[in-house]
C-alpha cells in the first residue's frame, strides 16, 4: 500500500445513503492504493442526517482541507449530492487535472448523470460501471495511469 498517496473519496451524505455498501466496497478498494481522509463517508452508521458532533461549518472547513490537501479524488457520482457537486465544483474551480478526479457512475433506468460532470472532461475523468469488478477495474486503471502500482 502507498501511504504517502493522499485520497479524498467523495459520495453522498445528506443526499440519500442508499449506496452505503458499494460506498464500503469502493473505499475498501481505494485502501490499496493510499491512505483515505474521508472513509468515514462508508460507514453504514453514517445516516443522511450526516455527523451529529461537528458544526457545518467545522465539517465544511474539515473536509475542504481534506480536498484541497489529497493526491487525487475519487468520487461515487450515483446518487445526487450537493455537497459532492460543491465538491467537484471547487476543485474544478481549482483548475486540477482530469487526471487527477475520477467520478464513478452508475448508469439506471430513467436516470442520466447530470451534464455538469459529465461534460467537465478538463476536469474529471467519468467512468460508468454496472458491477463493483467494473468499479475496482476503473480505480485501478486510473491509478495506473498516474504511475502508481498497488
Amino acid at each position: 500500500m502507498h501511504s504517502e498517496l493522499q485520497i479524498y473519496f467523495a459520495a453522498s451524505i445528506r443526499g440519500g445513503r442508499d449506496d452505503v455498501e458499494i460506498y464500503l466496497q469502493i473505499v475498501n478498494h481505494l485502501q490499496r492504493w493510499g491512505n483515505i481522509n474521508t472513509e468515514h463517508i462508508a460507514d453504514k452508521r453514517l445516516t443522511a442526517l450526516g455527523e451529529h458532533d461537528p458544526a457545518d461549518d467545522f465539517i465544511h472547513n474539515r473536509d475542504i482541507s481534506w480536498l484541497f490537501n489529497s493526491d487525487v479524488v475519487v468520487a461515487e457520482v450515483t446518487q445526487p449530492s450537493l455537497g459532492v457537486g460543491y465538491e467537484l465544483g471547487r476543485i474544478a474551480g481549482r483548475g486540477i487535472s482530469p487526471q487527477r478526479v475520477l467520478c464513478l457512475y452508475r448508469p439506471q433506468e430513467g436516470k442520466k448523470l447530470s451534464a455538469m460532470i459529465r461534460g467537465a472532461t478538463d476536469h474529471f475523468t467519468v467512468r460508468d460501471y454496472q458491477t463493483l469488478e467494473a468499479a475496482a477495474a476503473h480505480i485501478d486503471s486510473f491509478f495506473s495511469q498516474l504511475g502508481h502500482q498497488k
